[in-house]
């Protein structure tokens, strides 16, 4: 909130002494106020180069892509690089990175062979200390005992009296977890100096009170400031939900939630600290009445509120009896079906379960009378097999109908946006069009510039682009390479033997130096058909984030994890070029008749744009 609310308390030494001292609130008079605190224009010259008669050898085969021989050459040879077929490709392989790069932990494991890589440059007074805390309260140690109203004010003045002494000493208590009893003797001297206690200082002792679990105190404080204030604000409301729900007056939460509602929407945590309180005491219509209402906000809710659903409605017999007879609980099958709708939830918005929900999911199914669910921890082979129960998981290929949907999408929303200009030129991109309508299909588009730039040595992108160009015109594939005018002009970066050699070997389009080359790469991978893939480093987040939707981007992301080939570290000299593997499947929940897979986390070291590597499988017997 941006005004500061003070609560002014007119008290007398006695009962004040009994509030901080005993946990009463025995104020005896409160006040309150409120103080109320133009891009120019690009050349639309463009250079599109491969001309047959150049060329310094034929390809084994024609230039369409398209055909069952090239097809399954690519195949094999997509196989090769994945699977580490051959003689010599235990020496290729690469343990200490992933298959896929997508795969969980790999942007950490990445930057970790990078940085051995690289020389220590950070010096040491570089390194950001441990612990750091908000500016203030890290200078101040609490003391180990209580102390008087005399011993505060030495204190105080030994600091210099600062005028946020109190604030960032409360800070401080609640950094270290202090004993309770020394903040109540601060706020007693506050008090007792000044009359009044700022709502700054009070909220903080309640956050103390909340994170200690003090429950009982914390009771205390809401009757104070419940006397003193026509409403909370969202930070007091949220303390109060969450220690209110984790005790026998949990119900009051709810009408503290309600009250939040006139002002705030509540946050996932405030409705999950309820639905949780809800559940543990029995009342699931409840529960399930707030779960909707979290989800109707288009809120997502906290892994924390579903562990608590689908533990909640394993009861006894007697307890089932006696829910049913308060008309508190719903029947078993209608909560099969809301559980079964969570799972559901978690596959159409992409989310993936924590190891611990997912042995809660796992207890749950494997409870189910009757039903015979056993469940396991696995992971699936490259072909998309489960290691458990042998099943099938869905292909990472779009439908005929998703991939046109995609297509369209990323044409108006990606490749020309609100603003053409922001990236290219229409006549610059019109031109590309028209280049790649007159060329066969291509199998591979490769980001010419993104691709130079994993060799460290930047003396040899040109020659680091060769080798990949030469490695998929090896495999028999047709190839566009997209780069910028600059790579044309020679340098010791960019050799002219080597860009003329990639002229020969591929189909070449080279932009202005200052347009964007990434739509490019997505529009003539996309136009070329769901055969065709890119290679690049960049995972394209700025541009999934320009799609419009949620569905969509989670659809561009599928599509992405089928098509995109990322080089396998720099490559050596006269070392064949490697790329990490695609996966054949698609890592999301999935159920048929008999089983459910999920896919769970098991490491903090997933970026969000990574997805895991493990599996709950869960099948049932007949």
């Amino acid at each position: 909130m941006g005004s500061t609310v003070i609560l002014t308390v007119r008290i007398c030494h006695r009962p004040f002494q009994s509030f901080f001292q005993q946990g009463s609130s025995a104020f005896t008079t409160f006040k309150t106020s409120l103080c109320k605190s133009s891009q120019q224009p690009l050349s639309a010259r463009c250079l599109c180069t491969r001309d047959p008669g150049v060329r310094l050898a034929d390809r084994r085969n024609s230039g369409q892509g398209g055909g069952k021989n090239t097809r399954r050459r690519e195949d094999e040879s997509w196989g090769d690089a994945e699977k580490g077929r051959g003689k010599t490709s235990s020496l290729r392989q690469r343990p200490s990175l992933p298959t896929s790069v997508f795969a969980a932990g790999t942007a950490k494991r990445m930057a970790e062979l990078m940085m051995m890589r690289k020389p220590a440059l950070v010096c040491q007074d570089e390194v950001e200390p441990e612990g750091r805390m908000t500016r203030g309260a890290g200078k101040m140690q609490p003391p180990e005992r209580p102390l008087s109203a005399s011993e505060w004010r030495k204190l105080k003045e030994s600091l210099g009296n600062s005028q946020r002494f109190e604030v960032n000493m409360m800070q401080a208590m609640f950094s270290s977890q202090a004993e309770l009893d020394i903040a109540k003797s601060l706020l007693t001297f506050v008090a007792m100096e000044t009359g009044t206690l700022p709502y700054g200082l009070l909220l903080r002792y309640l956050t103390l009170c909340v994170s200690g679990g003090h429950d009982a105190e914390v009771f205390d404080v809401y009757d104070i400031m419940r006397g003193s204030f026509a409403s909370l604000d969202t930070g007091a409301s949220s303390l109060f939900i969450k220690s209110f729900s984790r005790t026998a007056r949990w119900r009051e939460a709810i009408n503290i939630l309600n009250e939040l509602k006139k002002v705030f929407s509540p946050s996932p945590r405030n409705y999950g600290d309820v639905i949780s309180a809800a559940m543990l005491h029995g009342d699931t219509t409840t529960a399930w009445a707030l779960y909707d209402e979290l989800t109707e906000k288009g809120l997502s809710p906290y892994q924390e509120t579903w562990d608590a659903l689908f533990k909640g409605v394993r009861k006894t017999e007697e307890e089932s009896r006696k829910e049913a007879a308060a008309a508190v609980a719903m029947s078993q099958s209608e909560h099969q079906e809301r559980l079964l709708e969570i799972l559901l939830y978690m596959r159409n918005n992409q989310i993936y379960p924590q190891r611990s929900l997912a042995s809660t999911i796992r207890t749950w199914f494997e409870s189910l009378t009757g039903q015979r669910w056993t469940g396991g921890w696995t992971t699936a082979t490259p072909e998309g097999v489960c290691g458990r129960c042998g099943s099938e998981l869905e292909s990472i290929q779009l439908t005929a109908e998703e991939y046109q949907q995609l297509k369209g999408r990323v044409m108006a929303e990606i490749i020309q946006g609100q603003d053409v200009f922001k990236k290219t030129t229409p006549e610059e991109l019109e031109k590309f069009k028209t280049f790649v309508k007159r060329k066969p299909a291509f199998d591979v588009v490769v980001d010419g510039l993104n691709v130079a730039n994993i060799n460290i040595d930047k003396l040899k992108q040109s020659e680091m682009l060769l080798a990949v160009v030469l490695e998929l015109e090896r495999r028999g594939l047709t190839v566009l390479v997209l780069g910028r005018k600059h790579m044309l002009w020679p340098s010791r970066s960019w050799q002219r033997h080597d860009m003329d050699l990639i002229r020969q070997k591929a189909h070449c389009f080279f932009t202005e130096n200052i347009s964007e080359d990434d739509p490019f790469l997505l529009y003539a991978t996309l136009h070329s058909g769901d055969h065709c893939k890119f290679v690049s480093r960049d995972l394209m987040r700025d541009h999934k984030a320009c799609l419009s939707d949620g569905p969509t981007r989670q659809l561009f992301f599928k599509w992405q994890r089928g098509h995109q080939l990322v080089v396998d570290g720099s490559v050596a000299a006269r070392k064949r070029v490697r790329f990490l593997s695609i996966p054949e499947y698609d890592t999301i929940v999935q159920t048929s008749a008999d089983s459910w897979h999920l896919p769970y986390d098991d490491t903090e070291d997933r970026s969000t744009y990574e997805v895991p590597q493990r599996w709950l499988c869960l099948t049932r017997k007949h």
